[in-house]
């Protein structure tokens, strides 16, 4: 982490005052290209002799102090800014794994990582397995001699199961293969895999660390080796965030530890609520006595986070017409936003994913999941409680 503490390095880290007018906030550098004093420093910069700003694709200034940011909070040496979560997760991971690799993955993954590992890749031929990385004992017998990868989200999405990041890492590198974790739903404030061993975190800047439901974009935090290996794929590929996305990423990463630490406070009470209410079959988070891994959260985690998921008795029917009542919470796919956002993964973020699939993986039909945002808790709750009635 370093010697400040994270609320301090959320509003200063990789933002200083710009040197040419003195402006507290990182200006927005629009600019797709950037002008050479002469021939010989073009050429300088192009071969890397010389750090500079060419053309925005390879560098921008607004982005890079989004990426000294993340990569501060993270604790990580350094990090790509991407034009989305997607993007990070597939630069990421092309940059280990190739034909005839095989990929070794969590059986609970977001829709477009299950679709990017399974379908997308195998094309490529690179083999996926999925397996659930909450049981050590599974992941250590999918070990192949060309596994590459070991890819977990914890928790889950949506299913909230956790990972040992120390007992896999440790694991990976017996076998000398290479992990990545997606952090998205706990962000730097609430978890940070690298100090648990991981060598690659991705994230969807889009949830949490922007915060506001007005950004798409990605993160891939690592070591300066594996960037430098990456760089060749991610430049040429395209995949870089704009400067205005950066610029209002680096906004909202100043009240990260502010929100977080809010919305953490009011999903637990949630999550207890919900867990007592004779409507619901069952809640899945991370800061119940209940949850399997309680135990583990405490040890891996600085708080529980602001993702749940849970099942009305009456199932898939009884959920939707819960969604189909809420007022105050919204309708929508994304997570970590300052609102409550309320989905359903079966028909939304994980209706790409093949039916049989997404049933072994526990992700059944009625399976509700909810993004706990900034509002009074108690208006939440009020809300929640009239739409069960409905229900």
């Amino acid at each position: 982490m370093g010697k400040e503490k994270f609320a301090t390095m959320a509003v200063h880290a990789g933002q200083k005052p710009d040197p040419a007018t003195g402006a507290v906030s990182v200006p927005i550098y629009a600019s797709s290209t950037f002008v050479f004093q002469n021939a010989e420093q073009g050429a300088a910069r192009f071969e890397g002799k010389e750090t500079g700003y060419i053309y925005s694709r390879l560098g921008n200034p607004t982005v890079r102090a989004l990426e000294e940011s993340i990569a501060a909070l993270e604790g990580g040496e350094d990090c790509r800014a991407t034009a989305s979560g997607m993007a990070a997760i597939s630069n990421a991971t092309m940059a280990i794994v190739k034909k005839g690799d095989h990929i070794l993955a969590g059986d609970a993954l977001y829709g477009g990582t299950h679709k990017v590992f399974t379908d997308i890749l195998k094309g490529y031929g690179v083999e996926c397995t999925l397996v659930d990385t909450s049981d050590l004992a599974a992941v250590e017998k999918a070990i192949k001699p060309n596994t590459k990868l070991v890819y977990i989200e914890t928790p889950s999405n949506p299913m909230m199961k956790l990972t040992d990041m120390k007992a896999v890492a440790k694991m990976a590198k017996a076998h000398g293969i290479t992990t990545m974790a997606d952090n998205t739903f706990m962000s730097p404030y609430l978890q940070r895999p690298i100090e648990h061993g991981i060598d690659v975190v991705v994230h969807s800047i889009t949830k949490s660390l922007s915060g506001h439901s007005d950004v798409l974009g990605g993160a891939i935090v690592g070591t300066k080796s594996y960037l430098k290996v990456m760089d060749p794929l991610f430049k040429n590929m395209g995949a870089n965030l704009g400067p205005f996305e950066a610029w209002l990423t680096l906004r909202g990463i100043k009240t990260l530890h502010v929100r977080m630490q809010r919305q953490t406070e009011s999903a637990e009470k949630i999550a207890k609520w919900l867990e007592d209410h004779p409507k619901v079959q069952w809640v899945k988070y991370p800061g119940l006595k209940s949850h399997p891994q309680y135990a583990l959260a405490k040890r891996q985690m600085d708080g529980f986070g602001s993702m749940m998921s849970f099942e009305l008795k009456g199932g898939v029917d009884a959920g939707r017409k819960m969604m189909n009542n809420v007022k105050l919470c919204s309708l929508a796919v994304s997570l970590g936003a300052v609102e409550t956002l309320i989905s359903h993964p079966a028909t939304m973020t994980h209706a790409v994913v093949p039916k049989a699939d997404r049933i072994k993986a526990g992700i059944t039909d009625g399976l509700v999941r909810f993004s706990v945002g900034i509002e009074d808790v108690d208006d939440i709750i009020a809300d929640l409680d009239q739409a069960l009635v409905k229900a």
